[in-house]
């Protein structure tokens, strides 16, 4: 089985126009990504390869440092834009979305994420903290959405709750957890998955509660519990419980078992990617550009900053106050249209809400991590 080893690469040299960036590529093992980066001006020659928490050269100015973050996401969202020129070149059936959707989220991206907790021993402890900086932002960037729906947009208890929703709920998944093992290294995957986790419990809960006390001010024990049902028997959180359980025994994974979850775990991203591209022409855009608007300004401005703060605040670390803060900067989960078609309400503004961030958090999602430097 030695062959399916990821080999130690060499360092591969680009010029980019006179300013000179390194950082060392490096393979951990098999199905490993590059975990670590080291950004540095040195002779005209580009490295790419681990990012190191963003671990730059003091002398790096601030333009230097965003286009950096810039390049290492272009690839990712590169891969959105074939899925979403291939989807809308082929014609090809709702079915065929359908079918790689669920690969990704029932077998490819659960895979990934089985093979990175197991493993999670070998990674930094994670500091529990970081649940309190991103839900804590949530929830007060979620009552600030109400307020500028209610106000502004003169929008009823419904669709408030959507319309906040939307300026709160992370593409945590498809974009959050590819993004952060390029920009931050596998050392900040645990605490993805535990945000990853809890993030659909908790704000599905808090839209249903929402919603339902602004329809009929009450909600049942019986809504959470088939909430909490959902969100535990879903094949992601699944994954990431049952790989922390197995991390705990340690034990070491036989190779013939190992070896194709890590197959499986390589394809996550990129088909992730890829499917999210061909989902948003599904979606596309459909009215409603004002609050669409709206929507994308709170969730690519003001959640990635109320979170930032709340680290601050509680003197969370680095590496947990960046991925909490680049999972908040990411573009608005498709979850949410989804609870809009289920309250139908926003159906409209929320479709296309989610194609204008997933196409501005391109460039606002290097220029927060290049803030946080």
């Amino acid at each position: 089985m030695s062959g399916l080893t990821a080999r130690k690469r060499e360092p591969i040299h680009v010029k980019i126009r006179g300013s000179r960036f390194c950082s060392r590529l490096h393979g951990e093992g098999r199905g490993a990504f590059a975990s670590r980066a080291l950004m540095c001006k040195n002779n005209g020659n580009f490295q790419p390869g681990t990012l190191a928490s963003l671990e730059t050269r003091d002398d790096g100015n601030p333009m230097d440092i965003f286009l950096h973050q810039f390049w290492l996401a272009l690839p990712l969202f590169s891969l959105v834009l074939i899925g979403y020129v291939t989807q809308r070149l082929s014609g090809w059936p709702v079915s065929v979305l359908d079918g790689l959707t669920r690969f990704v989220f029932t077998l490819a991206v659960p895979a990934m994420l089985f093979h990175l907790m197991s493993n999670s021993r070998d990674l930094p402890p994670v500091d529990s903290r970081l649940l309190i900086a991103f839900f804590g932002g949530c929830l007060i960037v979620f009552g600030f959405g109400r307020l500028v729906s209610w106000k502004i947009f003169a929008l009823d208890g419904a669709s408030q709750s959507v319309f906040a929703m939307g300026g709160i709920f992370s593409n945590c998944v498809m974009l959050g957890l590819p993004l952060a093992k390029i920009a931050l290294g596998e050392a900040s995957v645990p605490s993805v998955a535990l945000v990853v986790v809890f993030n659909s419990l908790t704000l599905w809960t808090l839209v249903s509660v929402s919603v339902e006390w602004a329809r009929y001010g009450s909600y049942s024990l019986k809504g959470f519990l088939n909430t909490a049902k959902g969100v535990l028997t879903n094949p992601i959180v699944a994954s990431v419980l049952s790989g922390t359980l197995f991390s705990l025994t340690g034990w070491k994974m036989p190779e013939v078992i190992d070896s194709p979850i890590a197959m499986l775990a390589e394809a996550a991203s990129p088909m992730a990617l890829i499917v999210l591209g061909m989902g948003l022409v599904r979606y596309g855009i459909r009215g409603g550009a004002r609050i669409s608007l709206a929507i994308a300004s709170i969730k690519l401005v003001v959640q990635p900053l109320a979170v930032w703060a709340l680290a601050w605040l509680i003197g969370l670390p680095k590496i947990e106050t960046q991925a909490v803060v680049l999972l908040a900067s990411m573009a608005m989960g498709a979850n949410v249209y989804l609870m809009s078609c289920q309250f139908k309400v926003l159906e409209g503004p929320t479709a296309s809400a989610l194609v204008l961030t997933t196409l501005l958090a391109s460039v606002t999602t290097p220029l927060i991590l290049a803030l946080m430097h």
